[in-house]
């Protein structure tokens, strides 16, 4: 079993100092989200890891669980720009990305933006469109940027894709391309609520918390230098050997046929930091990593036919691995 030294973490007193800075601003952030989203404080704290890590957030799960809601708190609770694109079977990629249009007046074509440059663009139903127009958002989810007639345009930062989907047993649902799925950092599920927060639900009716009428609580520039902080949270080299392992042992793993790739590996990493960011520390440990591991490497994993004949799941195999695994231990 190897082991870390927590004196190496060390760092100057101003940097616990940012470190509790952002704890605060993560619990203020998640607080007020949880006025609308009521009993989910996981699901919440999730999305927020994704928006401070730079990743990606997939939602999945049945109509009516609070999806679309989670995504627009988010936006309402952060003083930035953001769409809401509703995905149709009709729907063409320029209709995300935008198009070129010719001018007359200047005899030349002006690029026209769709609403993927936002800051937080809610993604709804997604895999209700075609794979031609799921594909629009490769490029942009991976490199914060459109090419449209062999011209680069860079959306503004921070950018957050929340896209929610309903279970592909539905009908008229379409299943995401692997490649689209690693995209995104984290896939999770709302879930119903339990007892008690579905009664205070009820009881506010509808004159109770609504998205619209959440305050502000952060600016994109707090958003941008939070994710800058979260980049340079220390991580010793058994937690770096921790997460290559994991993400290894998915690989070799007799139920998964394709397992994590190296953007899974450094998708737990960056969501590794925020979480101990959030927890006021300036160094990650071992249990952000293997809280973790579920949400953002569950999704990026392919079984094999006969895992998926005996109804074993990505996120089992994954408990089996974590289970099996030594973690490494503080000394």
């Amino acid at each position: 079993m190897s082991h870390y030294n927590l004196e190496e973490t060390a760092q100057p007193y101003q940097q616990q100092q940012l470190a509790g800075q952002f704890a605060q601003r993560f619990q203020l952030l998640a607080g007020n989200i949880e006025h609308v989203i009521r009993g989910k404080r996981d699901a919440v704290e999730l999305a927020l890891i994704c928006l401070f890590a730079e990743g990606h957030l997939l939602i999945e799960d049945v109509p009516g669980t609070g999806k679309t809601t989670l995504a627009r708190s988010i936006a309402a609770s952060v003083d930035a720009e953001w769409r809401r694109i509703q995905f149709t079977p009709d729907l063409l990629p320029s209709d995300i990305t935008g198009v070129s249009i010719f001018n007359q007046a200047y005899q030349k074509f002006e690029f026209h933006k769709g609403p993927v440059f936002a800051n937080i663009v809610l993604a709804d139903e997604i895999n209700r469109a075609s794979p031609k127009t799921q594909s629009a958002l490769l490029e942009v989810m991976e490199e914060r940027r459109v090419t449209v007639d062999s011209e680069p345009h860079q959306v503004p930062r921070p950018f957050l894709v929340v896209a929610t989907q309903n279970p592909v047993d539905m009908d008229g649902t379409y299943p995401l391309p692997e490649a689209q799925l690693d995209r995104f950092l984290m896939q999770i599920s709302v879930g119903y609520p339990d007892h008690a927060s579905e009664v205070e639900v009820l009881k506010g009716g509808p004159s109770g918390p609504q998205v619209e009428r959440l305050p502000v609580v952060a600016r994109a520039a707090d958003v941008a230098g939070m994710i800058d902080f979260a980049t340079r949270i220390h991580v010793a080299d058994p937690v770096y050997d921790y997460i290559v392992a994991l993400c290894g042992a998915t690989r070799n793993h007799p139920a998964i046929r394709l397992g994590a790739s190296p953007r899974g590996s450094l998708a737990l990493l960056r969501a590794a930091r925020v979480k101990a960011a959030a927890a006021g520390r300036h160094f990650v440990v071992p249990e952000d990593v293997k809280a973790l591991a579920v949400p953002v490497l569950a999704h990026r994993l392919i079984r094999t036919p006969d895992a998926e004949l005996r109804e074993l799941t990505a996120g089992q195999v994954l408990g089996e691995i974590l289970t099996g695994m030594p973690v490494p231990q503080a000394v």
